[in-house]
């Protein structure tokens, strides 16, 4: 038998029971990475340890690889591609390694542009290598295909088009729907003797991945929407038509397809549109034409700007340049809901360089706002001002400042009768003499603003990669690149995880990639 329980010992009442969590809880809590056993919560935990190794001070960073290459290189997700995508390697290894080397090809059957494609963990896709990692590329000749990251293998192939030529690829939302872009159509000049006039600019084909499943194919038509239409591009659903008349309007990409979709299409079919019967992603016929735009859809937003526009932010606003003149050099945040210009929402650097600042909106989906010049970072947070305007307001969260002599600099001349004369000399923000910022990236899983400054000295340019808390811009860390910094060349770093890439444009076109790992202090001395 077994021994007689204590009072204390016994099952408490129903009344002092602690109530459980329901389901809904639960579900809350698990998406948020509250269990211990998540696999998401498992990550971030490692993420966390990995970033307080990184900003150790007995850390450093040892360039471990270099290569030179006559094409392009390119950096996605642990793997460095040369020659057009054709030979890909790993650098997730102390030392990049080749991974895979595809077979060489004709220039009708190059690779002209491409997309890394992350498989998502947590639903089951139709075919297993659908759960793949895989590089979506566009060739010369119009096919899309599907290449595995790991081994090279071609998983998936549709044509697209015998007529029109596809050459670029992007993100319309980033890892669930993709949109590939033809070459602008252009008159020959015996077409524009003979007085043929083709108003076709471009075709669309939007597919949406993991299975890739096709949207539909359409064609942008000047008489839709209007002769100065100069470029397209998708991106959150939305159409930004822009116009040579520095004017961009923005229309829904769901609405059109509502509107003007005559048929839905399915890859690997038979269709029979127009009279044009054959397998649809498959030669000759590849994908048809199935969204006829036939008149200008609703307009969602319109704008006039000097450069370039940015939608972004919580509440959506609009980051431009007006047209005027007095407006140069200035950045104007407005609300997307009617225009309206945010409480401190113009934003004026007041530099003096040959470069000028830029502005976007924070990678980090918290609404906040990145505003660099030569020598500061402005990292601006959004306020929503709750009244009858509901107006937002911008403030500055942090700033960024370069390390620079605060003593302005002074030239000093002797007159005839010996008197010395000191005058001030005014130098350019982005004086190369001086420290200058020249790059800023956000690496999302470490939380790290990696800001990039520069500095000539005797032997060439010096570049430092500074890492700074992404929550307050305090400095944690400063790394310096071995290799000298041409600004008069184009640069790209990427710093992924425990791993620095610097690709570099040199002379005679040539290209070079540099691999910096994490490594201890003592390794390294």
């Amino acid at each position: 038998m077994s021994p007689k329980q204590t009072p204390s010992q016994q099952r408490p009442l129903a009344r002092e029971q602690r109530s459980g969590k329901n389901a809904c809880l639960h579900m809350d809590f698990r998406s948020r990475g509250y269990y211990s056993k998540d696999a998401g919560c498992l990550l971030r935990r490692n993420l966390t340890l990995l970033r307080e190794i990184l900003l150790n001070n007995d850390v450093v960073f040892k360039e471990v690889w270099t290569k030179i290459s006559k094409s392009p290189i390119s950096y996605e997700s642990g793997r460095l591609y040369f020659e057009n995508y054709r030979c890909c390697y790993t650098s997730q290894q102390a030392k990049p390694r080749l991974l895979y080397e595809l077979p060489k090809c004709s220039k009708a059957e190059k690779i002209e542009d491409a997309l890394f494609l992350q498989s998502p963990l947590g639903s089951m896709l139709p075919s297993p290598s659908d759960q793949q990692s895989s590089l979506l590329v566009v060739t010369g000749n119009s096919w899309l295909c599907r290449i595995s990251s790991n081994t090279g293998e071609v998983l998936q192939r549709v044509y697209l088009s015998p007529q029109h030529k596809f050459r670029y690829l992007n993100w319309d939302d980033s890892q669930e729907t993709i949109y590939a872009k033809s070459i602008q159509k252009k008159l020959s000049p015996l077409a524009r003797q003979a007085g043929l006039d083709d108003s076709t600019l471009m075709f669309l084909a939007v597919f949406r991945v993991f299975p890739l499943k096709l949207v539909g194919v359409l064609e942008i038509n000047k008489r839709v929407f209007g002769s100065t239409v100069a470029d397209v591009v998708l991106s959150q659903g939305v159409l930004a038509v822009s116009h040579t008349t520095k004017c961009v309007r923005l229309y829904s990409l769901e609405t059109i397809v509502d509107m003007f979709r005559t048929k839905e299409l399915v890859i690997g079919e038979h269709c029979d549109l127009g009279g044009t019967q054959g397998i649809v992603g498959e030669p000759p016929l590849g994908i048809p034409v199935n969204i006829h735009i036939t008149e200008a859809p609703p307009v969602l937003f319109e704008v006039t700007y000097h450069e370039g526009i940015q939608i972004g932010g919580i509440p959506f606003h609009f980051i431009y340049t007006p047209s005027h003149k007095k407006h140069r050099g200035t950045h104007h945040v407005c609300s997307l809901k009617d225009g309206a210009l945010a409480r401190n929402g113009i934003q004026d650097m007041n530099c003096c360089s040959l470069e000028s600042d830029w502005i976007l909106f924070h990678p980090d989906q918290s609404g906040r706002i990145i505003h660099v010049g030569p020598n500061t970072i402005n990292v601006l947070k959004m306020l929503t001002v709750w009244g009858g305007d509901s107006q937002s307001e911008i403030t500055k969260d942090f700033s960024i400042i370069a390390q620079r002599d605060q003593h302005e600099a002074s030239q000093v001349t002797v007159t005839s009768s010996g008197r010395t004369v000191k005058r001030r000399v005014h130098q350019l923000d982005d004086d190369p003499e001086h420290e200058t910022f020249r790059m800023v990236e956000y690496e999302d899983e470490l939380d790290l603003l990696t800001v990039v400054v520069t500095r000539r000295e005797e032997a060439g340019g010096e570049a430092a990669v500074c890492l700074h808390d992404n929550n307050n811009g305090a400095m944690m860390k400063r790394i310096l690149l071995r290799e000298s910094w041409d600004e008069t060349y184009s640069h790209q770093l990427i710093l992924d995880r425990d791993t620095i890439v610097h690709i570099e444009q040199g002379r005679n076109n040539n290209f070079c990639c540099h691999v910096y790992k994490m490594t201890p202090k003592r390794l390294n001395e």
